[in-house]
């Protein structure tokens, strides 16, 4: 019996001879996807691609103890912590709210800020052209694809100025409670310390003296010649013996409060720190700059990519219409 040249091979021979039988059929179909695959290709716009590479710094506060931070400085560069950070920050919204609406992205990426989607295409259009890597060096490379190369190295050196800037406001918002809690708790001691002073004053001013002064008022008294001098004496002796205890607990309670306020100036001086002062969080190793040459799309590959799927699903499609065909048959 002859073998129909049409069936379903099972051997390379038969499978050969079928793709010779069908070669019309498949060539067409791949030069078709070929022809459409190059003129999307060149339709599609260049997209040119800027980089900028910045490292993580290792601390971001200022110490006022010599025992804070005492293994990170200011001059260090970050390690694997600091840069997953660095990399959290920069996929924030805070970043990218700032990026979409200091560029109009929703305009520069043809996007109707009033479609009820326009979040999610927002979004994803900002995630497919701006990307944050890590780098086998430790560095965080900050990659931008736009139509326009200026605009491209424009928001990439951009979004790494936005670092210091996002990252002092999330120190500060978290930092500043605890800021004014260290200044009421000042400002209150020194109230304090105040009420003290004003004390002594007034005891000062009935004529009561320190302790190590009044007991030479004794010895003043006991030297005294005139009869005048020893009853003014008497007056201050009086005066300190009735007052001289309460001047020497408010004085020991002064110098209290001035101790206590010292060694807490330390705590506030640090809290004043760590919420007011705008650190800088990174090292730039490198700016973008304007690309002079395409980075997308690879019109070659897109070609080459569509045809030889094309011809790799034209034979399967080939193959499974002959099964179908032969198990009608029977």
């Amino acid at each position: 019996m002859r073998e129909n040249p049409n069936t379903l091979p099972s051997s390379t021979n038969n499978l050969m001879h079928f793709l010779w039988i069908n070669r019309k059929s498949i060539l067409v179909f791949s030069s078709a996807a070929m022809v459409i695959s190059a003129v999307v290709a060149f339709l599609l716009p260049p997209l040119y691609l800027s980089t900028a590479i910045v490292f993580p710094a290792a601390t971001g506060s200022v110490s006022f103890s010599e025992q804070r931070n005492a293994k990170a400085g200011t001059m260090d560069f970050g390690e694997e912590e600091q840069a997953e950070q660095l990399v959290q920050i920069l996929q924030s919204s805070q970043i990218r709210d700032k990026i979409i609406q200091e560029f109009n992205l929703f305009q520069h990426y043809r996007i109707d800020a009033n479609a009820t989607n326009k979040n999610y295409r927002i979004n994803e259009a900002y995630n497919n052209h701006i990307s944050f890597s890590r780098t086998r060096y430790g560095s965080i490379r900050v990659d931008v694809l736009d139509e326009n190369p200026k605009k491209a190295a424009k928001i990439a050196n951009k979004i790494i100025d936005l670092i210091d800037t996002v990252k002092n406001d999330m120190i500060f918002e978290r930092t500043r409670p605890a800021f004014k809690v260290n200044e009421r708790k000042l400002i209150q001691m020194k109230k304090d310390r105040d009420v003290i002073l004003k004390k002594l004053d007034s005891l000062a001013d009935l004529g009561v003296i320190a302790l190590d002064v009044r007991s030479n008022l004794f010895q003043a008294y006991v030297d005294a010649k005139n009869p005048k001098d020893r009853e003014e004496l008497k007056k201050k002796i009086d005066i300190n013996m009735k007052y001289g205890a309460m001047y020497d607990g408010l004085e020991y309670m002064r110098n209290e409060k001035i101790v206590k306020i010292e060694d807490f100036n330390v705590s506030y001086e640090q809290a004043e720190s760590d919420a007011n002062t705008k650190f800088n969080h990174k090292f730039v190793v490198e700016r973008a700059v304007e690309a002079d040459k395409k980075d997308q799309p690879k019109r070659l590959i897109i070609i080459l990519v569509t045809t030889i799927s094309s011809l790799i699903f034209a034979v399967f499609a080939l193959l499974f219409w002959e099964k179908y065909k032969e198990l009608k048959s029977m």
